[in-house]
């Protein structure tokens, strides 16, 4: 039995992670000054939105905070460290964007009942410059969005925000063109629609993860079937993939071996395909001799 001996893995989201604590700086110094205007020119709506870049600043903090714990060195009670951390953090943005999406879609409705009287300059001054905020977070965090489910979870929160600096812009030009009140929770619905279901899905991929589901972009046939084909290889059996954090799949296997075949160059076939073809980083392999009765032991 052996197994690749690489444990120092470096998380998709720790190579990004100067640009989170830019974006978080930024978020944090704008929820400051919109919660300050708000206040002073009376405005409900950027009140709500200040509970909204609130929302995103706590979501950005978690990000950061999980992938500086998870980088925490592994030890006998932790034998993977902290790396889960980040598919916990990724889930919790997903419950957040939930609850801010649904809150602005029940606050839409009792204003489509009691519309607001909201001055349209002072709202579209505060929102251009969320909108600046938010598009330099999005441009900091679009790479690590690709790579990194937790990066994702953030970058969705900023993503949303400034969808809505945009949607702000828009009603306060409207309301002050037009005095017209139903421009504002017109695009609060909209924007909490487009949010849900990307809120959905992020939640649903870091469960995936949490339990242990195989990495979407593996066929567990095909890995299976090409390890059978080894050469000195006779059959595969207790086969695992998953993913333990963003950019890290794990594999396990047995593998009965031929007779007379070679187990180090078994093994070392084995990791190497693993790695090369499936981007499994981290595999442990037990090869087994020729008429090894698998029958009493315990697997899955």
């Amino acid at each position: 039995m052996a197994h690749d001996h690489s444990h120092g893995f470096v998380t998709a989201g720790a190579r990004h992670k100067r640009a989170l604590t830019i974006a978080l700086a930024l978020t944090a110094t704008y929820l400051v000054v919109e919660l300050s205007v708000g206040l002073a020119i009376g405005s409900l709506a950027l009140i709500s939105d200040a509970g909204h870049m609130l929302t995103d600043t706590a979501g950005l903090a978690l990000a950061l905070t999980a992938i500086v714990l998870a980088q925490s060195t592994p030890d006998d009670e932790r034998t993977y460290g902290r790396y889960r951390l980040e598919a916990l953090a990724s889930l919790a943005n997903a419950v957040l964007l939930f609850a801010v999406a649904i809150y602005v879609l029940i606050e839409a409705v009792g204003r489509f009942q009691d519309p607001t009287d909201v001055p349209g300059l002072g709202l579209m001054v505060v929102a251009f410059v969320g909108l600046v905020v938010n598009v330099a977070s999005f441009l900091l965090l679009r790479a690590g969005a690709k790579e990194s489910l937790n990066v994702r979870g953030a970058f969705l929160e900023v993503w949303a925000d400034m969808i809505g600096s945009l949607g702000v812009l828009a009603s306060g030009a409207v309301m002050l063109a037009t005095d017209w009140p139903y421009a504002d929770p017109i695009v609060g619905v909209a924007i909490g629609l487009f949010v849900l279901p990307r809120a959905w899905r992020l939640g649903a991929d870091a469960v995936h993860i949490l339990m242990e589901g195989v990495p979407k972009d593996v066929d567990v046939a095909d890995v299976r079937t090409t390890l059978a084909a080894l050469p000195g290889v006779q059959g595969v059996h207790d086969l695992h993939v998953w993913t333990l954090t963003s950019g890290t799949d794990m594999a396990s296997a047995h593998l009965q071996m031929a007779e007379g075949a070679d187990g180090g160059a078994v093994l070392t076939a084995a990791t190497t395909l693993l790695r090369e073809r499936f981007n499994i980083s981290h595999a442990t392999i037990q090869t087994e001799p020729s008429g090894y009765d698998t029958d009493d032991e315990p697997g899955i």
